[in-house]
């Protein structure tokens, strides 16, 4: 029998179970007094995998932009003809699943009957169908999807700021592809992703709720198979600039306002996962205090009548891309970017706000606190850290450990105007 190990943090009150099943997936059970079921099996498999390798072999698989995604409408469908969705609808639970760069997750929430629910997640997942009729249907279906996407503002400002940013990293890949790309997917393309991406000890289970560790496991004793590990070699682009790769990109689509979207590309990404998990900690307090509705970047604008009221930011941390990200509408988006590169060359002469970072640091750990409350946070967690390799429960501390000073220097690391690119999407303009 499979060790089970259990993860706690006293601070915190809460705890997981982790194993190993025997067929090699990696198993999390987060159990949770609350009155909503959450589940999440992932593969390690996203749209920058598009060229991959076993261990043993000579040459390099590149497949078609777009797979990872199309393979996940794909495992909807089963050789009974049983649709997926009705099977989880007799025990009333509601299922979906999503594709990201660098993963594809499958999942279901419920309120009763979650173990029935669990079956039929570990079992849809892991038997596969595809025949060259059905992959044709699907290249209609997703063909008309990636046609919406061209039109949607958002969808075209997110794309169109990788596209400037990067000259070769995968982020400029489109997660659903072209229609000219996924028109080169074949049963046999598909059949050899699956094989190479979706074998389990490539993959993770997450469930969160009041769910006992043991049933879990007889779930999976019941429906998963052995399989044999293998290494999977990923091959991505090399050569990508420190600078960004177009200062600039625009489009005009159906918008009332100009949208705009204004990237800092980040270069310095470890191969640590520890010291990456803390760097995202540090920038995020770092952009609450920079780009916040209490800062003086948001108000000066809004007050102003610059903005809408909704001006969004983030930041991207990962293995092999990273960037800021900061968003909204404006009449003018030009002046919002000289008013941005003024605001945080103001910031580097002049300092920041140890006020304002002590409330920020605050906002973020009570921020994180409060997500245990929510099984749906909790699996996503989960999931991500263990792909990320980091600890869930570590987070809170390095929120604590992080230091006015930490984010000082950050500020002045990242914020490079050679790192500065903006995307926008102008009104089509009417005659």
């Amino acid at each position: 029998m499979a060790e089970i190990i259990k993860v706690e943090n006293e601070f915190l009150g809460e705890k997981y179970y982790v194993t190993k099943h025997k067929s090699g997936l990696e198993i999390y059970v987060f159990p949770k007094k609350l009155t909503k079921y959450y589940a999440l099996f992932a593969t390690r498999y996203g749209a920058i995998d598009n060229a991959f390798k076993l261990e043993g072999e000579d040459e390099f698989t590149r497949v078609p932009d777009g797979i990872a995604h199309f393979l996940e409408h794909k495992m909807f469908e089963n050789e009974d003809g049983v649709d997926t969705f009705e099977r989880y609808a007799k025990f009333g639970a509601s299922a979906n699943a999503y594709t990201s760069n660098t993963m594809t997750a499958y999942l279901f929430s419920c309120t009763e009957h979650f173990y029935n629910s669990l079956e039929i997640l570990l079992d849809f997942v892991t038997h596969p169908y595809f025949t060259p009729e059905t992959v044709q249907k699907e290249q209609g279906i997703i063909g008309q999807e990636i046609r919406m996407y061209e039109d949607n503002p958002g969808n075209r400002l997110f794309m169109g700021l990788m596209e400037a940013m990067y000259e070769k990293n995968n982020m400029r890949i489109d997660i659903a592809g072209t229609v000219e790309s996924i028109s080169e997917i074949t049963a046999d393309i598909l059949y050899k992703c699956y094989n190479t991406f979706y074998d389990l000890s490539n993959m993770a289970l997450a469930v969160s709720g009041d769910v006992d560790v043991d049933k879990v496991l007889e779930v999976a004793d019941k429906i998963l198979k052995v399989c044999n590990a293998q290494k999977i070699i990923r091959c991505y682009p090399e050569g990508e600039k420190a600078e960004v790769f177009k200062k600039r990109y625009s489009a005009n689509l159906q918008v009332a306002k100009p949208m705009f979207m204004i990237g800092v590309k980040d270069i310095d990404i470890s191969s640590d996962p520890k010291i990456r998990q803390w760097k995202s900690a540090a920038v995020n307090i770092l952009d609450s205090m920079l780009f916040s509705r209490s800062g003086a970047f948001y108000n000066e604008l809004y007050d102003q009548g610059l903005i809408s009221p909704n001006l969004g930011y983030g930041y991207d941390h990962a293995k092999t891309y990273s960037f800021n990200i900061i968003s909204g509408e404006a009449d003018n988006p030009e002046l919002i970017y000289d008013r941005f590169v003024k605001y945080i060359d103001d910031k580097k002469q002049n300092g920041l706000d140890r006020d304002a970072f002590e409330r920020c640091k605050r906002v973020a750990y009570a921020a994180n606190v409060c997500s245990y409350e929510n099984t749906d946070y909790i699996a996503n967690m989960l999931i991500n850290n263990v792909f990320e390799e980091t600890d869930m429960f570590g987070y809170t501390d390095i929120i604590s450990s992080i230091t006015f000073e930490d984010v000082t220097e950050l500020l002045n690391k990242i914020f490079k105007e050679e790192y500065y690119t903006m995307s926008v999407v102008n009104p089509i303009e009417t005659k």
